[in-house]
């Protein structure tokens, strides 16, 4: 939950709806409804959004009721030995294991252009680098993304009086839609064309939430393709409100350099007519996401890293998630392009867990 508690700005909520943002737990006794009532706080399977700091109120008492003796101090470093792993932890101490699973999450992947990062940090940041958005008020900041983190980033900045604006390379910003008000024979009617899934609305949501031991079989080539396509970038439905009609977005905007100039930045962008535009801002917001790099996660020694086979700089996985280095494990985003976009969801955590699990204690 460190992600939600340290990289998320205060004020968001999440993208995905109640129903579909439970921790899983085996027995499904934990779930984020029965938190929220016995807490007091608004909850609906369906309609009404999920505040970050409810959400991760709600992970630390799973954590503190189901995993009460939880190893907080992190790895320093892995490297393979005959028979298994030494794991250095940041207290010195050393272990060893005979099976690593990496469920590092997104910490590791925050993405920034290459043609930002020569930037001073006081000119630029990351929507993971959480900052009070006071600090902003009067100044004029402008947010380089079209998906929920950038979009949601530029509201809170608007609503704490600094002089947004959004620009992307997208020719529009998509926004989920609110639910609807359908009821008896037309709700099954439109969910028999739209079936709802932990992954949102449609059959390509439902076959990537349902199947992907199947679509682990498919060739790679697809997989790729699905993966990177499908869920791409997009707002939740309460980030329109904070956005529309409030912060001026720019569309066809392609980056191409950005260089300080006194104190501030002239962002270059190439627009599709040939022409090039220049924007001049206080601060860069770089909501650009997360891509997966395996050589971004340091803690894996580097002659252990090369062995690992890969695609695009992310491993390829067996369909028990097991690398090519024998008995070393990657779930989540970093399994995405073998198991598809269910592994980028907290709603994948359900067939993570057990899959491995039944395979682990064969």
């Amino acid at each position: 939950m460190a992600v939600w508690r340290s990289h998320m700005p205060s004020g968001m909520y999440l993208k995905s709806e109640g129903f579909a943002s439970d921790i899983f737990d085996p027995r499904g006794q934990h779930t984020l409804r029965d938190f929220c009532e016995r807490h007091g706080y608004a909850y609906a399977d369906v309609g009404v959004p999920i505040p970050v700091e409810v959400f991760y109120a709600y992970g630390r008492e799973f954590q503190e009721r189901l995993l009460p003796d939880l190893d907080t101090r992190h790895i320093a470093g892995i490297t393979s030995e005959t028979g298994g792993f030494l794991l250095r932890l940041d207290d010195g101490q050393a272990v060893r294991a005979r099976r690593v699973i990496v469920a590092v999450g997104i910490a590791h992947y925050a993405f920034v252009p290459h043609e930002l990062q020569a930037l001073p940090p006081q000119f630029v940041s990351h929507t993971s680098q959480q900052r009070s958005m006071t600090d902003f008020s009067g100044k004029k900041v402008l947010v380089l993304g079209a998906g929920s983190s950038a979009v949601d980033t530029a509201g809170l900045l608007h609503q704490a009086g600094a002089d947004t604006e959004i620009a992307t390379r997208r020719p529009k910003i998509w926004f989920n839609h609110p639910p609807d008000n359908k009821r008896g024979l037309e709700l099954a009617y439109a969910r028999l064309l739209k079936p709802r899934s932990g992954l949102g609305l449609g059959w390509r949501s439902r076959m990537a939430s349902d199947l992907p031991t199947i679509f682990h079989g498919m060739p790679e080539r697809f997989r790729l393709r699905v993966t990177r396509g499908h869920l791409g970038p997009s707002a939740g439905w309460v980030s329109r409100q904070m956005v529309e009609g409030k912060v001026p977005i720019r569309t066809d905007m392609t980056l191409r350099q950005a260089a300080v100039k006194g104190d501030r930045v002239v962002v270059t962008f190439d627009k599709p007519d040939g022409a090039q535009e220049q924007v001049v801002v206080d601060h860069l917001v770089a909501g650009t996401g997360y891509k997966v790099d395996l050589d971004r996660l340091e803690f894996l020694d580097e002659p252990m890293r090369a062995q690992i086979s890969r695609v695009h700089n992310t491993p390829r996985l067996s369909r028990f998630f097991e690398s090519s280095v024998p008995n070393l494990y990657f779930v989540g985003p970093s399994a995405a392009n073998s198991f598809g976009p269910l592994l980028r969801f907290a709603w994948g955590a359900k067939f993570t867990s057990r899959h491995l699990s039944r395979h682990l204690t064969r």
